[in-house]
């Protein structure tokens, strides 16, 4: 903190920055409010995908009788060899002043393979580990989101302190010691101006 000059341009100067602070202040607690907000429901959407997740994995059970032939297939027919993701497709999207990834979809490469090789259910659990798959990015966005905005929860909620507790009090204050050192300084120079008055008064009698 710089130290104050008991000054008519420091007394304008502090007024000029009590009036920046007084109204950037709500902007930052609007934006603050607007990330608690989309802070809550993306954990919600978060919390419901890995529900989600979850509830596949569990359904895999159903499926470990017939999974158990992949194990005596050749290592280059493995099922999991025919699942290979490609990228993860996101877009941005602003929110509260923050970029933040957007999961769009999971892409696969394409793998040629020759269906005599392999058993009837072998296409229906492609499909279910490809959804897996895919679910397991979206929660990965999601959780990069949610990280994201945390971030820039905690870095607008040390500035609205900043502003409330040190920027604003602290000008009001400054403001304050001016005002009554100048008042001090014109009240001395009134009394003084009296009484070199009652001087030049008195000498000319």
């Amino acid at each position: 903190m710089s130290a104050v000059k008991l000054t008519k341009n420091d007394l304008k100067r502090q007024k000029d920055q009590l009036r920046q602070f007084e109204r950037y202040l709500p902007t930052l607690q609007l934006k603050k409010q607007q990330l608690q907000t989309v802070i809550r429901s993306s954990v919600t959407e978060l919390q419901e995908i890995e529900r989600r997740f979850f509830a596949m994995i569990d359904g895999l059970d159903n499926w470990v009788a017939v999974f158990a032939e992949n194990t005596f297939f050749e290592e280059e027919k493995k099922i999991e060899r025919l699942i290979v993701p490609d990228k993860v497709v996101c877009v941005r999207e602003n929110i509260a002043g923050v970029s933040v990834p957007v999961f769009r979809e999971l892409t696969f490469r394409d793998i040629v393979y020759d269906v005599a090789d392999y058993p009837l259910w072998a296409d229906e659990a492609l499909v279910r580990l490809r959804e897996i798959s895919a679910c397991d990015a979206l929660l990965k966005t999601l959780r990069k989101k949610v990280e994201l905005l945390n971030e820039e929860l905690r870095l607008t909620s040390q500035r609205v302190n900043l502003f409330e507790k040190v920027k604003i009090p602290e000008a009001r204050e400054n403001i304050r010691k001016i005002e009554i050192y100048l008042g001090d300084q014109q009240t001395s120079a009134v009394v003084r101006g009296k009484i070199a008055k009652k001087k030049r008064q008195g000498a000319a009698t």
